[in-house]
């Protein structure tokens, strides 16, 4: 409840109400230790009376806290707005900070120069940690994270020099190579033996595990491996349905895709359809990601979760 001049309250109002001390009241609402139960809970029912909200500001100064984390795409908004992928990583951090009262930063790279944009941020102390996600190749990001001193975690196996041998490097990813393995195995037990494969960019190392899964399940059954069966599609479901175009001139007689991801494979049954080509009968084609894509495609796709 606020007071009739619709004023924000104070410190000073809080304690009032609580019948305790300025001080007593800012350990307790910045989270400060030395407050006994009882009168916590006499000041934290007095500001859920007087509805005060904390000023973040002087919170910061207090707690060295922001309450704020970044989280870097290294895709420009046009990938990052149109792959469902993203979407899914996104919903489920903003989950996981709403749950610990922490707000999500998207800092995304259209340009070059945002590089420089994003190291000032970073450094600049308007954030308590980070997570980056979809690196390519030699990306600045990481040094730009260890220069800031900010805790960050990584989407995606590294592959940078030192990385290995790095014990305070934190990344989350699948594994990439085994799942690859797996539905080519897949393709594999059900007599395909003409296997393709449409890769995402070979600079970000999940594209690259998923190729080489793609080679290993070919090495272990004896089957075929031809470079003319490689195409890139870059992740898009635009580039799958251009390789698939480039696949099907360079080998015909090819009778199933292992594609890098769901929107690429989306593209590729796309090619099939204007070629007439039936799906599975003449071409089998496994997805990667499980995404909602998969269950909306026409057949349903099959795919690696």
């Amino acid at each position: 409840m606020h007071g009739a001049s619709g004023s924000r309250p104070t410190l000073e109002a809080v304690a009032a109400h609580a019948g305790v001390s300025r001080a007593t009241v800012s350990r307790v609402v910045n989270g400060g230790a030395g407050v006994r139960g009882p009168v916590r809970e006499k000041v934290q029912r007095s500001v859920e009376a007087l509805g005060y909200i904390p000023n973040s500001a002087a919170r910061s100064l207090v707690t060295r806290r922001t309450g704020a984390v970044a989280v870097v795409i290294a895709e420009p908004e046009t990938r990052v707005f149109s792959d469902p992928f993203f979407a899914q990583q996104l919903r489920g951090i903003s989950r996981e900070l709403a749950a610990h009262d922490t707000q999500l930063l998207l800092m995304l790279l259209e340009q070059r120069k945002d590089y420089e944009r994003i190291g000032r941020y970073l450094a600049g102390g308007h954030v308590d940690g980070a997570l980056m996600f979809s690196l390519h190749g030699e990306d600045p990001l990481p040094g730009m994270a260890a220069a800031s001193g900010l805790p960050t975690v990584f989407g995606g196996r590294p592959d940078w020099p030192g990385a290995e041998d790095d014990p305070g490097l934190l990344y989350v990813d699948t594994d990439n190579r085994a799942g690859a393995r797996l539905a080519v195995e897949h393709l594999l037990e059900r007599g395909r033996r003409r296997i393709a494969v449409i890769t995402g960019p070979l600079d970000q190392t999940s594209a690259l595990d998923r190729l080489y899964g793609y080679g290993d399940a070919l090495a272990a059954s004896g089957a075929e491996s031809d470079a003319a069966l490689v195409a890139h599609g870059g992740f898009t479901a635009e580039g799958g349905e251009r390789a698939m175009g480039q696949l099907l001139e360079r080998v015909p007689e090819l009778d199933a895709v292992f594609a890098g991801n769901d929107l690429m494979a989306s593209g590729a049954l796309r090619a099939l359809r204007a070629r007439g080509r039936s799906v599975p009968g003449d071409v089998a084609v496994v997805g990667y990601d499980d995404l909602e894509t998969a269950s909306w495609a026409e057949p349903p796709l099959t795919t690696v979760r």
